[in-house]
């Protein structure tokens, strides 16, 4: 199976040009499986709630939305993308998987960092596997949601094998905690991550790159640069996420003991 992700700085405010960047990046590449970074729509340095309404937009129906839909359908390969999402007078910071026959599914980000509390509500739907290409089961999960191994725990017991992980990152230490996510889990990881530096409202943001994806022994198959836009796809080997020994004696879900868990 080819999966990957894509890096790049999209423009704050501007969806139209940052579809247009998306499209150049993935221009003459193929895959099954694409994660593109957290708010790839608009950018993510906001200072004002009209800022936010400018660009956040309603899923599906969205120019955003629409577009990687297209695309998904052009290229007939899965997109997870990162986007701010609309739903009545509330704002979501949200993902979605985009099928190439038109489906689509949404998760919207249940661990909110920092500022994003200012503008957008807390995820109400939980996390979700989905099945793709040859009953490949995947997983979204937004960018701080990695601190909480519940998290990744959760879409592994609900039978995801694969991660599929938009983020903005600023701290430094995501990507390499995803080590510990992927073999914790023996499950495939993708972190898609934006790149560049955001200045609004009096404040900068620097964002650290470095996507990475890894299998489920902890072998990083990529690690991106800092600051270059790329798009990078791997070969990878699903099924090695159905093996959840660790050897002949232990299973990482049969030797759990949720009785002694309680706090």
């Amino acid at each position: 199976m080819r999966a990957g992700y894509l890096q790049f700085q999209p423009v704050f405010g501007e969806p139209e040009k940052n579809i247009e960047k998306i499209l150049e990046l993935t221009s003459g590449k193929n895959f099954d499986l694409l994660v593109m970074p957290e708010l790839s729509n608009s950018g993510y340095l906001f200072s004002s709630k009209s800022e936010l309404e400018k660009c956040a937009e309603r899923v599906p129906d969205g120019f955003f939305c629409k577009a990687i839909l297209n695309l998904s359908k052009e290229k007939n390969a899965f997109i997870v993308c990162g986007l701010a999402e609309k739903e009545g007078e509330k704002f979501y910071n949200s993902s979605i998987l985009a099928f190439p026959n038109g489906t689509i599914k949404l998760y919207r980000k249940i661990h909110l960092f920092n500022e994003e509390k200012r503008w957008f509500e807390p995820g109400n739907k939980p996390f979700e596997m989905y099945e793709i290409t040859n009953k490949v089961k995947v997983g979204m999960m937004i960018c701080y949601d990695w601190i909480y191994p519940e998290s990744a725990r959760t879409l592994t017991m609900k039978g995801a094998q694969i991660i599929c992980h938009p983020s903005n990152l600023v701290m430094p230490y995501c990507q390499d905690a995803m080590y510990a996510r992927a073999v914790e889990n023996r499950i495939f990881t993708i972190t898609a991550n934006r790149i560049g530096k955001e200045i609004n409202g009096g404040k900068e943001l620097f964002f650290t790159g470095q996507s990475v994806i890894l299998n489920p022994k902890g072998i990083y198959l990529q690690r991106g640069s800092v600051d270059k836009e790329e798009c990078i796809i791997v070969e990878i080997e699903p099924e090695m996420a159905l093996n959840k020994k660790m050897n002949e004696y232990n299973s990482i879900f049969e030797d759990r003991r949720e009785e002694m868990y309680k706090v």
